[in-house]
């Protein structure tokens, strides 16, 4: 996931519960999916909804997941666009890293050199990628009938949806575990106003006497490997891999899944 800058702290805010209710609503996701089915043109993202999605209740043992993370040009979906998506199937016990995938993709918007000393992906790479409107005939089923797994779901799924509506047409809703947000019920204040604001907020404002929610230092505290940062392969690993040491230590195999997903 794209970071912009050497990341000062989240300016200072009372800690939130473990188990502290989000602010936004959840769905009702295999009846939104349902709906989703009904209603999409594109054949590819009806075949996506109509794989649905498990309800609420299972038990987070029985959930088959898939981490996702994406590099872009930038934070704004509005002016940035998508240069490489990396998915790793898991699920609780498993992360099967020989089912991953990665692709680079060729971004409609510019590719500013400050993105390209984060993610390191060059304008020699792009030139010959492909258009992410190639590939959604593998991304979806690589994505269909999972439960996704993120470190800041509002990055994954307004990208996805932004790219998708350029290209077919559509957007695209689907549930995630956001493996940052766990983080913030310990270490954040319920988050207010618009999801750029707050993410801006998160990623800029912070002070050095509060605990980051960034995924490296989120992996320290679980006394993960640090691995190499903005690859986004690499951080779908990353991500699976906190996921699985969050809910051994802060929650059981049996939590129903709503406890988690947004």
């Amino acid at each position: 996931m794209l970071h912009l800058g050497d990341l000062r702290k989240d300016a200072p805010a009372a800690p939130a519960r473990s188990g502290e209710p989000r602010a936004r609503a959840v769905p009702d996701w295999p009846a939104r999916f349902t709906e989703l089915a009904a209603a999409a043109r594109d054949p590819r993202l009806h075949r996506f909804y109509a794989a649905g999605t498990v309800a609420g209740e299972t038990p987070l043992k029985n959930v088959q997941m898939v981490a996702l993370d994406v590099e872009t040009t930038g934070l704004d979906p509005v002016r940035d666009e998508i240069v490489s998506i990396g998915v790793v199937p898991m699920d609780l016990t498993c992360i099967r890293s020989s089912a991953s995938r990665y692709w680079v993709v060729r971004p409609r918007a510019e590719l500013h050199p400050e993105s390209v000393t984060i993610h390191a992906i060059t304008h020699a790479q792009i030139a010959s990628a492909p258009d992410l409107g190639a590939i959604v005939d593998e991304l979806l089923p690589a994505l269909a009938g999972r439960v996704v797994v993120v470190h800041c779901g509002d990055i994954e799924r307004s990208f996805l949806a932004a790219a998708l509506k350029a290209r077919i047409g559509e957007g695209i809703e689907f549930p995630v575990i956001d493996t940052m947000e766990l983080e913030a019920r310990l270490h954040r204040a319920p988050a207010t106003g618009s999801w750029l604001a707050n993410l801006r907020a998160r990623l800029f404002g912070r002070t050095h006497d509060q605990v980051s929610i960034r995924l490296a230092d989120s992996r320290e505290r679980y006394r993960l490997p640090r691995y190499r940062a903005h690859h986004a392969l690499t951080d779908a690993l990353a991500t699976a891999e906190l996921l699985q040491a969050q809910v051994a230590h802060r929650f059981a195999p049996d939590t129903p899944l709503r406890a988690l997903w947004q």
